[in-house]
C-alpha cells in the first residue's frame, strides 16, 4: 500500500487506470459541445490518427471539471452572468411569455359575407355605383345601431347571434365599436369605416363606404374628420328627441361644407311603444321633427335654405327602427303596395284602366296635406268625408299599428292566420320566442331589406365622380388647370396617385397606425414609393415632407381589413407604412408627377369645436418620461382636435374638449400607448387675452441697435370681424382688392384702411389685425416694404403669447402709426426689428384696457319638468345661468339651454346627475369667449389663499395663479415693455401709478 504514494503524498499508482478516468471525463465534457467544427474535427481525427500513449499529467482535483460551462454549452457570444443571490421577484417568471397585446375587437378571420368579395373588390373600379356617407346625429339616437342593421343585412352572422344565451342575447351587437372603452361605455368614441355592398329595390348592387361617427359632443372632430371623405350625410334623428345639440352642430357643418344631407327618422318605435301616441299625432310628431331641421338649415344659410329642404316626397327623407331592423322611404313602401298589388283594382285610387299601380306616383301622394276618402276611393286636398285621414296615416302608420298590435297581443295561432294573408311565413318554434324577438322576425319579413335607404342615398348623394368638384375648390391648395387636378376631377385610375388621408387607426397591438384616406386620382398599391406632404408644407417650404413606401393597402370594414392589390380613385384606403410623419392630416401623392408640375396639400381640416379643457400630466417614474413623450406623439395622431405642447416651466400640456374627451385620451395614454402610471393635474382651462379700450397713448419702441423705432396703437376689434376670420369668409392670402372689398362693405372700413390690413394673427386664420396706418409722405413705403415680412413675425409672436399671462392675444387690432428705418439694410434686419415690434405691440395692448377672456360652454340638458328645476340652482352656483327653457313637442320632456364658464364646468355633469337621480342627460358644447369680470392688472385687490375670489377679483385671481403655475413672475409690469423715456414720461404726467 505504500509504495503507492511517494514521500510528498501524492498518488503514484495505478497510473493507468486514473488516465483512463480522466479520458473519460474529458470525453464526457466534450461531448456537450455539439457543434459542426468539433464534428469536423472528430472526422479529421479519425482519419490521420497517431498513437502518442497515455498521459502523465496529474490533475489536481480543482481543475478537474465533471460538467460542461456555460460558455460551453451556449457558446462564446452569450454574455452569462453570475449572481450571489436572486433579485427577480417570484410574481415574475424567469422567461417571461409572449404576451400578444389586443386593444381593439378584431375578427380572427374573414366573416361570411351575402357578396362574393371578388365583387366588392371590381366594384371599386367603377366609380359611378361608389356612394361615400358619414352616418351622424346626436348620442344614442341610433347610428351604431343603423350601421349594424346594414352589417347584417350583408354579413351572415345570424347564427352566431342566435346562439348567445342570457343577457348577451339581450346586447346590441355595436359591431363598429371596435376599441375596449367602445364597448365598455356602449357609445362610439372614434369614427369607423364600413364598405358594404348594398341592392336598391330595382336590385342593382352599389359600394357603399360608410363612416359610422360618434354622436357626443366632446368627440365633434371624429365628425369633422369624416365629413372631408365624404360626399354626403345621413343624418340621424330620434323622434322622440328630435333634434338636439349635436344634430344642430352637424347640420350646420354639413350645410356650410356644402355636402348633401338625407335624413333618417329612427326609434319610430318609439312613437307607438312608450309614447303611445295615435297614428294621427304620430304623422304630427315625425312632421315636427322633420321641420326642426329644415328650420336649422334655413337658419344656417338665410333665404338659401329652400334648395336643400328635407321632404319626404323628394325622396330624402327614410323612415327606421334600428332595433327591429326595418328602414323604408314612402318611395320603397309604395313599391311594396305595387309588389303587393299587382294589379289596380285591389288598391282603390287608381282607375280600373290601368294594370299595375305606378309606385312614383303613388308615393307623391303619401305625404303631405293630401287626404284619402275610403267611401269615393280618391285622393283629394281637403277631408271629404268624416272616414277622410292623411293617406300617410291611412297608407303608411296605421298598417305599422296594426302589425306591431297583432303581434304582441295575438295567440301564436290567431297570429299565422293574419301573417299568411301578408305573405309572411314564420317556423313554428319561432312563434315561441320572447315579444321582441317575434316582433324582429316579423318586420323583416314584412319591410324587406333597406333598399329604400340605398335608393335615397344613391339619388340624392353625388358619385365620387361627380363630387370631385367640390373637394377640389373647397379644399385643394393648387391650381385646377394642371393635370394632376384634372385626373383628380375625372376620378382618373390611370392617373398619378394622391390620396388625401384624415383619419389615422392604430393597429390591434397600438404600436404603429394605419392611415385612411381618400384615392383622388390613381391606384393606391402596395410597394410604391410616394411623398407624404404635411399640413405645413408649402412650396417655400418643402421641410413638412418625407418620402415613404406603402407596405399594404386594405379595404376597411371595422373589424377587419380586407388585403387588395390595389384600390382605385373613388374610394377610401387604409394604408400601412406611411404614418411616421402624419400627425393629423396629410397628401399622400406620386414621387413623380406628369410634366413635373409642383405638388399641392390639402387644406388642413377646419372644427367646429375648440380645445379649451386642458390638463398637465408627469410620470410617476421621471425616468419614464421619454415613453410618455412617445405616448403623447401617438395620442396627438389619434385624436384629431387633441394638441399637446410643453410650457417654458416644462409641464405637458394635453388641451381637449371635454371631461369624457380627455379621460378617453388619459385611458388611452395609460394603457394603449404608453402603459405606464401617470400624475394627471386638476383640469383647468385656456384664457385669452384682449383690449375694451384704444390706446390711451402712441406706444413706441426701439431696437436695441437704437437706430429704429415703431410705434404702435392697440384697439378692439369690430364685432363679428373676429369670427368671420376664423370661419374662413375671409382670407389675407387672397388678393388685397378682395380683402380691401370684405372690409369695405361688411365693417365699413375706408379704401386706405382696408387695402393696408398687412396680416391676421398668430396665423393666417387668426382673430387679430395688424394693420398699416403710416402715411407715403412720412414713411418711405419702399424701405417700409422691406421690414414688412419681419414686422409681421413680431405681430405673430406678440398674438400667440400675450404679455399678462402667455394666453393668446384675441379681437384686437394693431396699427402702426409710425415707423423710423434705419438707411442701412443691415441695421434693420430680423434680429433687430422682430423682438421691437413684439414688444411694441405688448406696450400698445397693456395700455388699452387690457381684459382676460375665458371660454364658456353652451350647456343643453334634456330631461323631465321636475329634473329642470335643479339645474337652475345647480348653474347659479358655478357662475352659470338659463337663457330657455322649452317642452319638446309630443313627449313628457323638456329641453332646457344654457351657459357655464368651461373653468366651472368641471364635475357639472356628474353633479346635475346626482340632483335629478339620472333623469337629465346634459350636453357642454363650445359656445363663445366672453370677457372676466375685473381688471387683471388692478393691484389694489387682495387675494387671499384658499378663498374664492370675489366677483371683480376673478381675472387678477386668474391671471396671478395662471402665472404663477406658469412660472412666470408674479406680476405684469408694463415698464419691462415701455421705452424707459416714454415710462418715465408717463409717470410724471400720472398715466401711470405704479
Amino acid at each position: 500500500m505504500d509504495d503507492l504514494y511517494d514521500e510528498f503524498g501524492n498518488y503514484i499508482g495505478e497510473a493507468e487506470s486514473e488516465e483512463e478516468e480522466a479520458q473519460t471525463t474529458g470525453d464526457a465534457a466534450e461531448a456537450y459541445v455539439l457543434d459542426e467544427e468539433a464534428e469536423e474535427e472528430t472526422n479529421d481525427q479519425q482519419l490521420m490518427e497517431v498513437d502518442e500513449g497515455p498521459s502523465n499529467a496529474v490533475i489536481l482535483h480543482e481543475d478537474k471539471q465533471y460538467y460542461p460551462s456555460a460558455s460551453d454549452v451556449y457558446g462564446p457570444d452569450v454574455e452569462v452572468l453570475v449572481q450571489e443571490e436572486d433579485t427577480q421577484p417570484l410574481s415574475q417568471p424567469i422567461i417571461e411569455p409572449v404576451v400578444q397585446k389586443k386593444f381593439t375587437i378584431e375578427e380572427t378571420e374573414l366573416p361570411p359575407v351575402h357578396f362574393k368579395r371578388d365583387f366588392l373588390t371590381d366594384l371599386t373600379n367603377y366609380p359611378d355605383q361608389v356612394r361615400n356617407i358619414a352616418i351622424a346625429g346626436h348620442l344614442h339616437h341610433g347610428k351604431t345601431a343603423f350601421m349594424d342593421m346594414l352589417v347584417l343585412e350583408t354579413h351572415d352572422m345570424q347564427e352566431k347571434l342566435d346562439k348567445k344565451r342570457g343577457r348577451k342575447r339581450e346586447e346590441q351587437l355595436r359591431y363598429t365599436d371596435v376599441h375596449v372603452l367602445e364597448q365598455e361605455r356602449g357609445l362610439s368614441i372614434k369614427a369607423a369605416p364600413v364598405t358594404l355592398v348594398l341592392q336598391s329595390t330595382s336590385n342593382k348592387s352599389h359600394l357603399f363606404n360608410i363612416l359610422d361617427t360618434p354622436g357626443h359632443v366632446n368627440f365633434a372632430d371624429e365628425v369633422a374628420a369624416s365629413m372631408r371623405l365624404v360626399d354626403g350625410v345621413v343624418l340621424v334623428v330620434d323622434v322622440v328627441e328630435g333634434v338636439q345639440v349635436n344634430t344642430e352642430q352637424i347640420i350646420k357643418h354639413a350645410v356650410l361644407e356644402d355636402l348633401p344631407l338625407t335624413l333618417v327618422v329612427n326609434k319610430m318605435d318609439r312613437l307607438m311603444l312608450e309614447l303611445k301616441l295615435p297614428p294621427k299625432d304620430a304623422y304630427f310628431k315625425i312632421k315636427h321633427v322633420i321641420e326642426q331641421v329644415n328650420i336649422v338649415i334655413e337658419n344656417t344659410i338665410p333665404g338659401r335654405g329652400e334648395g336643400r329642404r328635407l321632404s319626404p316626397e323628394k325622396g330624402n327623407v327614410a323612415f327606421a327602427c334600428t332595433s327591429m331592423r326595418w328602414c323604408f322611404t314612402i318611395q320603397s313602401f309604395a313599391k311594396m303596395y305595387a309588389d303587393f298589388y299587382p294589379g289596380s283594382r285591389d288598391l282603390p285610387g287608381f282607375g280600373q284602366r290601368s294594370k299595375t299601380i305606378d309606385a312614383a306616383k303613388f308615393a307623391l301622394r303619401l305625404w303631405g296635406d293630401i287626404y284619402f276618402n275610403p267611401a269615393s276611393r280618391k285622393f283629394s286636398r281637403k277631408p271629404q268625408e268624416e272616414s277622410s285621414q292623411r293617406s300617410f296615416v291611412h297608407w303608411v302608420l296605421e298598417p305599422i299599428y296594426k302589425l306591431y298590435s297583432q303581434t304582441i297581443s295575438r295567440s301564436p295561432k290567431e297570429l299565422e292566420e293574419k301573417l299568411d294573408q301578408l305573405g309572411i311565413r314564420l317556423k313554428p318554434s319561432q312563434y315561441k320566442t320572447d315579444a321582441k324577438e317575434l316582433m324582429r322576425l316579423v318586420c323583416q319579413q314584412y319591410f324587406g331589406p333597406p333598399a329604400g335607404f340605398v335608393d335615397m342615398v344613391v339619388q340624392h348623394v353625388p358619385s365620387p365622380k361627380d363630387g370631385a368638384r367640390r373637394l377640389l375648390e373647397r379644399y385643394y391648395t393648387g391650381p385646377l388647370d394642371t393635370k394632376t387636378a384634372e385626373s383628380m376631377l375625372n376620378c382618373d385610375q390611370d392617373g398619378p396617385l394622391v390620396v388625401h388621408v384624415t383619419k389615422l387607426f392604430n393597429s390591434t397591438d397600438a404600436k404603429s397606425f394605419h392611415a385612411l384616406g381618400r384615392v383622388m386620382s390613381g391606384i393606391a398599391k402596395p410597394a410604391t414609393s410616394v411623398r407624404v406632404l404635411g399640413e405645413g408644407y408649402t412650396l417655400e417650404d418643402e421641410e413638412d415632407m418625407v418620402v415613404a413606401t406603402v407596405t399594404d393597402t386594405w379595404i376597411a370594414e371595422s373589424r377587419y381589413s380586407i388585403p387588395t392589390s390595389g384600390v382605385p380613385a373613388g374610394n377610401w384606403v387604409l394604408l400601412g407604412g406611411v404614418d411616421n410623419s402624419i400627425v393629423k392630416t396629410a397628401t399622400i401623392v406620386a414621387q413623380k408627377l406628369p410634366e413635373n408640375e409642383d405638388a399641392y396639400i390639402f387644406r388642413p381640416i377646419r372644427h367646429f369645436f375648440e380645445s379649451v379643457f386642458k390638463v398637465a400630466v408627469e410620470p410617476i417614474n421621471p425616468s419614464e418620461l421619454p415613453k410618455m413623450l412617445d405616448g403623447l406623439r401617438k395620442i396627438n395622431k389619434s385624436y384629431p382636435l387633441i394638441t399637446t405642447k410643453v410650457e417654458e416651466s416644462g409641464e405637458h400640456v394635453i388641451l381637449g374638449t371635454g371631461e369624457l374627451y380627455m379621460d378617453c385620451v388619459l385611458h388611452d395614454l395609460r394603457r394603449l400607448y404608453a402603459d405606464m402610471e401617470i400624475k394627471v393635474s386638476d383640469p383647468v382651462t385656456r384664457f385669452c387675452e384682449t383690449v375694451v379700450e384704444m390706446s390711451a397713448i402712441k406706444c413706441y419702441a426701439l431696437t436695441p441697435n437704437k437706430k429704429n423705432k415703431l410705434t404702435m396703437i392697440a384697439e378692439p376689434l369690430d364685432e363679428g370681424i373676429a369670427e368671420d376670420i376664423e370661419s374662413g369668409k375671409v382670407n389675407i392670402k387672397d388678393p388685397v382688392r378682395v380683402v380691401g372689398k370684405f372690409f369695405e362693405e361688411n365693417y365699413g372700413y375706408d379704401l386706405l384702411a382696408s387695402r393696408n390690413i398687412w396680416a391676421f394673427g398668430p396665423d393666417e386664420m387668426g382673430p387679430n389685425i395688424l394693420q398699416n396706418d403710416t402715411l407715403p409722405s412720412e414713411v418711405d413705403p419702399k424701405m417700409l416694404r422691406s421690414v414688412r415680412d419681419t414686422i409681421r413675425q413680431g405681430f405673430s409672436w406678440a398674438t400667440r403669447e400675450g404679455p399678462l399671462c402667455e394666453e393668446p392675444i384675441r379681437n384686437t387690432k394693431f396699427r402702426i402709426t409710425d415707423v423710423d428705418l434705419a438707411s442701412e439694410p443691415i441695421f434693420r434686419g430680423g434680429g433687430q426689428i422682430i423682438p421691437t415690434a413684439r414688444r411694441a405691440c405688448y406696450s400698445s395692448f397693456l395700455m388699452a384696457s387690457p381684459r382676460l377672456m375665458e371660454p364658456v360652454y353652451s350647456c343643453n340638458i334634456t330631461g323631465p319638468a321636475d329634473a329642470v328645476s335643479s339645474l337652475y340652482t345647480i348653474l347659479a352656483r358655478r357662475r352659470g345661468h338659463v337663457l330657455q327653457e322649452e317642452p319638446i313637442a309630443g313627449t313628457p320632456l323638456y329641453s332646457v339651454r344654457g351657459l357655464i364658464p368651461v373653468i366651472d364646468s368641471f364635475g357639472f355633469e356628474t353633479d346635475l346627475r346626482i340632483h335629478t337621480q339620472g333623469q337629465a342627460a346634459v350636453s357642454l358644447v363650445f359656445d363663445r369667449w366672453s370677457i372676466v369680470p375685473g381688471d387683471p392688472l388692478d393691484r389694489e385687490i387682495k387675494l387671499r389663499p384658499l378663498e374664492p375670489a370675489a366677483a371683480q377679483a376673478l381675472a387678477r385671481d386668474f391671471v396671478l395663479k395662471t402665472r404663477r403655475r406658469k412660472g412666470l413672475a408674479e406680476d405684469v409690469t408694463i415698464s419691462k415693455f415701455l421705452e424707459p423715456d416714454l415710462f418715465r414720461s408717463l409717470k410724471e404726467s400720472g398715466v401711470l401709478d405704479g
